[in-house]
C-alpha cells in the first residue's frame, strides 16, 4: 500500500460489490458501491484535467459530508493535484486567508455554504474556477454546477482515455495530498501539509489497534475536514472494505444536529467516531430519556451505572477483587436496561474511538457502562493524526491507550532530553506518519519536525504497561471541547497592549465549554478611573463599576465591539477572575526571561479558574472579584 488512490484501487478491486458509501437525501439512505463510487471518481477526475488542473495545483473543499465530498477529494487526488478540506465553521477572514495562503485556484463549494464564497471571491484573483455541489439561480463566467464538470470528464475520458493514467503516474508516496489548516502557536492558522503515504502508513498504524470487518458501517459525524474523519472513519473503512453513511442535511445547522440520532437508528452503525462534546450531548440525551420514564426506572439504571463502574473498573482490571460477584445482576441489567439504551444507537455498536480533546474518565465509565465503550485516542494533525488508542482487544480506562505500530515514541524534558519511563515531559514521536511540514512555513516547520521527531507540544508519560497518559498542553494552547485549538498569546498580547486597566492576563481553556481569564489589574489607572466616575471608591457601586470597566476593554473584541473579528469570541473570555497581587520573578510566576511560566500560573490560581466554571463564578459581578476589588481600593 502506497499512495491513497493505490489504496483506493485495491479496496475497489478487492470489494467491487460492496457498498462504499451511504448517504440519505429524501426518506432513507442510498448505497453506493466501490466500483459505483470509483466511476464517479473518474468522471470528476476527467473533468478536472478537462479544466487544466495539474499535479500540485491546489483545489479547496468546502461542504457538508456528503457523497460528492469524498468523491471530490479522490477526484483531485488522482489527478495529482492537493486537497485544502476547510471546515464549514469559517466565516470571512478566516477563511480567505487559508483560500489565499494556500494559492487555491478551484474551489468546490455545497449549497448551503455558497454565500460564504461569494462575500470574498472578488478578493480571490487566483481562483479560476468555482464549483457548486448543489444547483444555483444564476452562475457567473468562472462558476458551474458539478454536474457540468461531470459531462465535461466524460468528454475527456472517451478523447483522452490515458489522461488519468498519466496524470497518476506523477504522484509517488512523498506527493502531497492535503493542506489542513490547523490554529498553531501563533496567530495565523498553519498549514499541515499530509502526503499519500502519511494517511496510507496512518490507516495501516490505525488498523494494528482496531478490526474493522467488511460488514462494518459508521456514520460519520465529525467535520469530513479532519484528518481524524479522513483516518479512522474515509481510509481505514476504505481499506477493509466496509462503508460509511453521513450525517442527512438539514436547512439549518440545528436541523442537521437533530438528524444525527435518527441516522445512527437508521444506518445502525458499528463503530462511532466521537470527540467530548459529542461524548456529553449523548450522555446528557441518555440520562433525560430515563429520567422520563419515571423515578424508578431512573433509580434502578443509577443504581445499575454504580454496580457496573464497581464490577469494570479501568476495564483491563474488571471483575477483580471480589467485583466477579456482580456479574450475573449486571447480566441482568445488561438486557433491561443497557441494551435498551444501545438501541437508541442502532443496537449494532460494538464501539466509540474519542479523539480531538481528553476524555473525561467520568465518560469513558459511564459508555463503558451501558455496554458502548468509548475509547480514548490521542493524536494531532501533525502525526495525520493517529498516535494511540485504547481498543476493545486492550484498554485501561483513563489513558490514552497504547501506541500504533511501527511509531517510536520518547518523553523530553526542556532541553529535549528523553525521559526515563513514568516521568513527565513532552511526547516526541517519529514514524511515517509525521506530516512534511506546514506549507510556507519553514520556520515553524523546522521547530516543530526536527530530524525525523515531530514535538507535539504535549504534555505526557508513559506507565510501566505501555500505556500513554496525555495530561495537556506542555506549551500554551487553548483547547476547546470540540477539540479545536487556539494560541492564547496574541490575545493576551493585544488586551494588554490595548487596555490602560490590565496589566498581565492569561486565557485558560483546558477543554472546556469557554475560556475565561486570570486579570492583573492596573491597580493605579483603575482607581482613577473609578474616583473620576464616582469619587468615593469604598462602595460596592464603584467596586461594581471597575470590573464593568475590565469586561467593557474586553468587549471591545468580541462580537458587536470596536474590534471585532480580530479574533474568535470563543477564545475571548466569558468570564475573569481579577487577581491581588501581579506575577513576578519573586513569586515565581515570571522566569528570568520575565515570560509569565503559565503552568505555574494555572496551578497557583487552580481554586479561582475552577470557580469560574461555576454558575457563580460564570458572573464576572461575584463574591471573589468583589473582594479583590475592595482589598486593592482600600
Amino acid at each position: 500500500m502506497t499512495t491513497i488512490i493505490d489504496l483506493f484501487e485495491q479496496s475497489v478491486d478487492k470489494y467491487s460489490g460492496n457498498t462504499y458509501l451511504w448517504e440519505k437525501k429524501t426518506d432513507k439512505f442510498t448505497p453506493t458501491t466501490y466500483e459505483e463510487t470509483r466511476n464517479e471518481v473518474y468522471r470528476l477526475a476527467h473533468g478536472l484535467l478537462s479544466l487544466g488542473v495539474k499535479s500540485n495545483d491546489t483545489i479547496a473543499l468546502l461542504s457538508e459530508g456528503r457523497n460528492l465530498w469524498v468523491v471530490s477529494e479522490l477526484a483531485i487526488l488522482y489527478t495529482g493535484a492537493i486537497n485544502v478540506p476547510l471546515s464549514i465553521k469559517l466565516e470571512g477572514p478566516d477563511l480567505l486567508f487559508r483560500l489565499e495562503h494556500s494559492e487555491t485556484s478551484i474551489i468546490f463549494v455545497s449549497g448551503s455554504q455558497a454565500h460564504k464564497i461569494n462575500g470574498i471571491k472578488n478578493q480571490l484573483p487566483l481562483v479560476k474556477k468555482i464549483v457548486y455541489l448543489d444547483e444555483q439561480d444564476v452562475y457567473q463566467d468562472n462558476e458551474m454546477h458539478i454536474a457540468d464538470l461531470l459531462k465535461l470528464g466524460d468528454e475527456h475520458m472517451a478523447n483522452s482515455p490515458d489522461a488519468l493514467v498519466e496524470a497518476r503516474k506523477q504522484i509517488n508516496l512523498d506527493h502531497y495530498a492535503t493542506i489542513s489548516y490547523t490554529s498553531g502557536t501563533t496567530a495565523d492558522p498553519k498549514g499541515v501539509i499530509l502526503s499519500h503515504r502519511n494517511y496510507t502508513a496512518n490507516v495501516e498504524q490505525a488498523l494494528t489497534l482496531m478490526d474493522i470487518p467488511p460488514s462494518y458501517r459508521t456514520l460519520i459525524i465529525l467535520p469530513l475536514d479532519h484528518c481524524f474523519a479522513h483516518v479512522a472513519g474515509l481510509y481505514s473503512f476504505m481499506a477493509c472494505g466496509a462503508s460509511i453513511a453521513t450525517v442527512q442535511q438539514g436547512r439549518t445547522p440545528m436541523e442537521t444536529l437533530k438528524n444525527i440520532p435518527v441516522n445512527i437508528r437508521e444506518i445502525k452503525p458499528n463503530l462511532l467516531l466521537s470527540v467530548p462534546a459529542l461524548a456529553k450531548n449523548f450522555k446528557k440525551n441518555i440520562e433525560s430519556n430515563i429520567k422520563s420514564k419515571g423515578k424508578i426506572i431512573d433509580n434502578l439504571f443509577r443504581f445499575a451505572l454504580s454496580l457496573s463502574y464497581k464490577y469494570n473498573k479501568e476495564g483491563f482490571n474488571k471483575g477483580r477483587g471480589g467485583t466477579f460477584i456482580y456479574k450475573p445482576l449486571l447480566s441482568l441489567f445488561d438486557k433491561i436496561l443497557f441494551k435498551k439504551v444501545r438501541e437508541g444507537f442502532g443496537g449494532e455498536l460494538d464501539f466509540f474511538i474519542g479523539g480531538g480533546a481528553l476524555l473525561d474518565i467520568d465518560l469513558q465509565r459511564f459508555f463503558y457502562a451501558v455496554g458502548m465503550p468509548m475509547m480514548q485516542g490521542y493524536g494531532l494533525s501533525e502525526a495525520t493524526p493517529i498516535i494511540s488508542s485504547n481498543s476493545l482487544k486492550r484498554h485501561k480506562l483513563g489513558s490514552s491507550g497504547y501506541l500504533v505500530t511501527p511509531l517510536e515514541l520518547k518523553i523530553c524534558d526542556d532541553n529535549g532530553n528523553e525521559l526515563p519511563q513514568g516521568q513527565k515531559g513532552e511526547i516526541v514521536i517519529k514514524g511515517e506518519n509525521v506530516m512534511m511540514g506546514y506549507w510556507k512555513n519553514e520556520k515553524s516547520s523546522n521547530e516543530t519536525v526536527r530530524d525525523g521527531w515531530l514535538y507535539t507540544g504535549d504534555m505526557g508519560y508513559m506507565d510501566k504497561d505501555g500505556f500513554l497518559y496525555v495530561l495537556g498542553r506542555f506549551k500554551s494552547l487553548l483547547i476547546g471541547n470540540d477539540g479545536e485549538k487556539y494560541s492564547p498569546e496574541g490575545i493576551e498580547e493585544t488586551l494588554v497592549q490595548h487596555s490602560k486597566l490590565i496589566d498581565q492576563v492569561i486565557l485558560y481553556n483546558n477543554q472546556n465549554a469557554y475560556t475565561v481569564a486570570l486579570v492583573v489589574p492596573a491597580k493605579e489607572n483603575l482607581k482613577r478611573a473609578v474616583a473620576d466616575l464616582y469619587g468615593d471608591l469604598s462602595t460596592l457601586e464603584a467596586h461594581k463599576k471597575a470590573i464593568m470597566l475590565i469586561q467593557s476593554d474586553i468587549g471591545l473584541f468580541k462580537t458587536g465591539g470596536e474590534f471585532e473579528g480580530q479574533f474568535p469570541d470563543r477564545w475571548l473570555p466569558a468570564t475573569f477572575a481579577i487577581l491581588e497581587e501581579p506575577f513576578t520573578e519573586q513569586n515565581g510566576l515570571v522566569n528570568s526571561t520575565m515570560k509569565v511560566v503559565r503552568g505555574k500560573v494555572e496551578k497557583h490560581y487552580a481554586h479561582r479558574i475552577e470557580y469560574l466554571y461555576t454558575p457563580l463564578g460564570k458572573d464576572v459581578y461575584n463574591e471573589q472579584n468583589v473582594q479583590v476589588i475592595s482589598q486593592l481600593f482600600g
